[in-house]
């Protein structure tokens, strides 16, 4: 329903601003319990028709990443000049890709893409940070409690993560294992695909009875994860972009007009952050260097600082 500006003019005389106010943060607050406890006191599970949707979805995304050749835009952020100037000047892009989330039966898929400059890095640096699985607990903490490789190939590795996941409804944890595969396309052009093979809820989180719920039941924030992510290095660093797919259960009609904005937020965040993170384990060591080497830096004695600032006062001495 449509107000006119005489119907809102009522509504302002007979609320304050600072009614008004309260009155949206408790509709807000509302809205959230009650999403909460749909989420919570009725589990989910995962459907075989959404199950078959998503792997119809990531097959296509395998064969989009077969298809890279040099004929081709190897990356997304080739694609606009705009987004090539924001990388140069040091910014993380972030954007969705194509509809998202996109809708299958009783469930979502969620399809976000982001890019990253690395000045002066160089690809085997990169490399070694993402095949570095035992160290993601630390470069991407909180969101990443736990890490360890299972096995590591030269082109194909299988490695486990516990996610805790804090949302606006739920602060939930995933026992997750995934297989990556790695594959050059170029000399200075690498692809990697991961994929979960394991996905498991944990129950109670954090409690004594902490427990891993059973395979495709929960509260279906999170079903399934898929990414590509593009390393390739020029103009003096390395372009790192990643994209992310997450499966989730649908939500409530009632109330999707009010959490895809926060699921939106939260995904564009999540990639944002990650490749931030990334970034910093690249960059880290080449910084403690180059302080190092600044600390090492013998210091001038007094007298030929006196001198210096002589000649800057009076001009050069003769």
């Amino acid at each position: 329903m449509k107000w006119n500006t005489q119907q809102r003019l009522v509504v302002s005389s007979v609320f304050s601003k600072s009614e008004r106010r309260r009155f949206v943060v408790a509709f807000l607050a509302a809205a959230l319990l009650i999403l909460a406890a749909s989420l919570t006191a009725k589990g989910a599970e995962l459907s075989p028709d959404t199950l078959k949707a998503w792997e119809t979805y990531v097959q296509k995304q395998n064969a989009r990443a077969a298809g890279y050749s040099k004929a081709t835009p190897f990356l997304w952020s080739d694609q606009s000049p705009d987004r090539l100037r924001d990388l140069h000047t040091g910014k993380t892009v972030v954007d969705s890709f194509g509809e998202t989330p996109h809708r299958v039966p009783h469930g979502l898929i969620h399809h976000w893409i982001g890019a990253v400059f690395l000045s002066r890095a160089r690809l085997d640096d990169v490399l070694c940070v993402v095949r570095d699985y035992g160290r993601y607990k630390d470069i991407y903490s909180p969101n990443v409690v736990e890490s360890r490789a299972v096995r590591k190939a030269a082109t194909g590795d299988t490695f486990s993560l516990r996610l805790l996941n804090k949302t606006v409804v739920a602060t939930f944890a995933l026992d997750t294992e995934f297989r990556s595969t790695f594959r050059q396309i170029a000399e200075d052009q690498w692809y990697s695909i991961s994929d979960t093979t394991r996905v498991r809820e944990v129950e109670n989180y954090g409690l004594a009875d902490e427990r891993e719920a059973p395979a495709n039941t929960g509260l279906g924030l999170i079903w399934r994860l898929y990414s590509i992510s593009r390393f390739e290095q020029r103009d003096g660093g390395v372009y790192v972009e990643l994209e992310v797919v997450a499966l989730s259960r649908d939500v409530p009609g009632a109330i999707r007009w009010f959490l895809n904005p926060v699921v939106r937020r939260t995904s564009r965040s999540s990639i944002y952050v990650s490749l931030q993170k990334t970034e910093e384990a690249v960059l880290q060591p080449a910084l403690a260097e180059e302080s190092n080497k600044k600390d090492a830096t013998p210091v001038k004695s007094a007298s030929s600082i006196d001198l210096r600032v002589a000649r800057v006062q009076n001009g050069p001495m003769r």
